[in-house]
């Protein structure tokens, strides 16, 4: 199936639209999101989606550098559990290694390599999305992030060699200057970053011995988990697209990069189909959010994708014997999910 990616990667997208004048809820609605996504950094979404939405944005604001922007605003705690570990690295070379090898748990479509030859370290930064028409701002984006971690280490401003983008040159400069540097190639052979070799021996200072290995074990103890199933990517899914409304097989298969057909079939081979994990999906997500006195009965209808509060209240007695209202009396705490 099709590589998904944290919605930490779209960490600050909402501001940065409102600065540009967008319209992020519209523009997120557009590609099968919603932003809802932005409560759980640790959400998996279909990477395409975010390609899609970043390109959409660029368009509708006309600012080219649109994913480079988005760039800036991201911090090395986006990376989730990972960054635990990157900030104990004793060197650049080490913080460079750790996010090429753990690059799947937080970014699927990501692919690095880190290349030395002679006085230079070359940083090689590509996209596997199958399906995009354009990947402009996805790419520079994920340039821009790398380049911000080293930025972070290495110290500010960085200065890189070179910074390299396989297309073409923006007409405004601006904001590629000022966040990269003015050493840049566009209509380069590849997307990366390159540094002085003597750069990958830089000491990190703060880094802490016996804090890395305590991270360290924490982060291999979720990189060795087992991979998603297709029955776990399509529930997570699921979950993403339940707010917009949209959400039918048609639309899961289209965020998968599949047809319908082949979510059918996958869903057969675990003993499911769409209509049972959808059901199942929304059931567990009811448990959740009912029970948090905090949360609206009528946005609970809206995040399990009911066109109304009635449509919602009768599903739910139907599923559980009981009204909305009743079950939040009795159950409190997300922690608590005995059925009454």
């Amino acid at each position: 199936m099709e590589p998904l990616i944290r919605s930490a990667a779209l960490a600050g997208y909402p501001q940065l639209c409102h600065t540009l004048g967008l319209d992020p809820s519209a523009l997120l609605r557009g590609v099968g999101l919603a932003v809802h996504v932005f409560s759980d950094q640790d959400r998996w979404i279909p990477a395409l989606a975010v390609a899609q939405v970043l390109e959409l944005s660029a368009d509708a604001s006309g600012c080219e550098s649109f994913g480079l922007r988005l760039a800036e605003l991201r911090r090395l705690s986006n990376l989730g559990p990972v960054s635990l570990l990157v900030r104990e690295e004793p060197d650049i070379r080490s913080v460079l290694e750790v996010l090429i090898r753990y690059e799947r748990m937080y970014n699927e479509a990501l692919r690095a390599s880190l290349h030395e030859s002679g006085s230079t370290a070359t940083l090689h930064i590509s996209l596997a999305l199958p399906g995009a028409r354009r990947t402009r701002q996805a790419v520079e984006l994920a340039v821009g992030a790398y380049h911000q971690v080293l930025a972070e280490f290495l110290g500010h401003p960085l200065r890189p060699r070179q910074v390299c983008f396989t297309h073409t040159a923006p007409a405004n400069l601006e904001t590629h200057h000022r966040v990269l540097g003015t050493d840049l190639a566009f209509g380069a052979g590849f997307n990366g970053i390159m540094l002085p070799a003597h750069a990958l021996q830089v000491v990190n200072a703060d880094a802490d011995p016996v804090l890395h290995r305590y991270a360290k074990q924490y982060v291999d103890s979720l990189a060795h988990a087992p991979d998603l199933s297709d029955t776990d990517r399509v529930r997570k899914i699921v979950e993403v697209l339940l707010p917009t409304g949209r959400c039918t097989a048609n639309e899961v298969a289209r965020s998968l990069g599949i047809d319908r057909r082949t979510v059918h079939r996958r869903l057969a081979q675990s003993g499911e189909t769409f209509s049972s994990m959808l059901n199942a999906t929304r059931n567990d997500l009811a448990r959740r959010f009912v029970a948090d006195d905090q949360r609206p009965l009528t946005e609970v209808a809206q995040l399990l994708g009911f066109t109304s509060p009635g449509a919602f209240s009768r599903w739910f007695r139907d599923q559980f014997k009981i009204s909305p209202s009743q079950w939040r009396s009795h159950h409190q705490s997300p922690d608590t999910h005995e059925q009454a």
